[in-house]
């Protein structure tokens, strides 16, 4: 079984709910496991929300720039991508064993990659090759209902 879709959502709050809403009705559809649905849900959300806040030239003024989500549920894994067009991460950022930075306890801000790098089971983050922007990539593992329509053979 293999399902993929991309969306490309203008950079604005409300296109987080909608990304999320989108993957978890698929996955739901597909009969995946609620716990690793959630997981990559939340997972989806601060990629997005890191692509809304940071994704973009902001000089410009426009924040409708668009930034892009594409998932992937092929055989027994949930691949993830959201790139955006924004000033990028440092080289290192991305690495495995690259240390993740970490915010106080109370702080509002400044946990999602880290909250990513918890959920999922392989995360990449690093610059989009040949031009500006992020990308987060990261995967997951699926497991499946007793019941699903769609598991993989």
């Amino acid at each position: 079984m293999s399902i993929w879709w991309s969306l490309h959502l203008r950079r604005e709050a409300a296109s987080v709910p909608l990304a999320r809403r989108l993957l978890l009705g698929t996955m739901e559809t597909a009969g995946v496991d609620p716990d690793i649905s959630f997981d990559l849900s939340v997972a989806l959300s601060e990629a997005c929300a890191n692509a809304v806040e940071h994704g973009g030239d902001d000089a410009s003024g426009d924040p409708s720039q668009a930034y892009r989500v594409t998932a992937y549920l092929d055989g027994e894994r949930c691949r993830i991508e959201v790139a955006d067009t924004g000033p990028g991460f440092d080289a290192g950022a991305g690495r495995p064993g690259s240390p993740a930075r970490t915010a106080p306890a109370d702080a509002e801000h400044g946990r999602g990659l880290c909250l990513i790098r918890e959920l999922a089971d392989h995360v990449h983050i690093g610059s989009a090759p040949g031009r500006t922007g992020a990308v987060v990539s990261f995967d997951k593992i699926l497991k499946w209902r007793e019941d699903a329509p769609l598991v993989a053979v």
